[in-house]
């Protein structure tokens, strides 16, 4: 199952210490931050994944670790404020200087593919810039 989600962003308490603390190259940081965090009834319906590809509007996606969570609206997934979230998050300022970290569409489905650390994402965007 596919699903179209309303993407918000933010940092959490763990995220915060681990990147504050110089942690961003770690196995913990990317368990912490390359998440995507969804409505427990969608989640389910989703058939519980371990992994999702979240895909911007304009094409880009990532793959992150997947989880459900009764806190969170149907049709709302969470992703903390991070490499992995910044590939999706709608780049359109509407002339504030500060893209849509809230309420960004994308397009959320399971995938078997490794979810990348910081390091390996940052390599591939990269090479993918280097191309275009």
């Amino acid at each position: 199952m596919t699903g179209v989600f309303l993407l918000n962003t933010g940092s959490t308490i763990e995220e915060g210490r681990l990147a504050k603390g110089g942690s961003k190259l770690t196995d913990d940081y990317t368990r912490e931050c390359a998440v995507c965090e969804m409505n427990l009834a969608d989640f389910l319906a989703m058939g519980s994944p371990d992994r999702v590809k979240v895909t911007s509007r304009d094409g880009h996606s990532v793959v992150v670790y997947a989880y459900g969570a009764e806190k969170l609206s149907s049709g709302q997934v969470f992703m903390p404020r991070a490499i992995w979230s910044n590939v999706v998050v709608d780049p359109e300022t509407f002339s504030s200087g500060s893209p849509l970290y809230k309420g960004s569409p994308v397009k959320v489905e399971p995938s078997n593919d490794m979810v990348l650390s910081a390091e390996e994402l940052t390599a591939k965007l990269y090479k993918l810039q280097k191309r275009g």
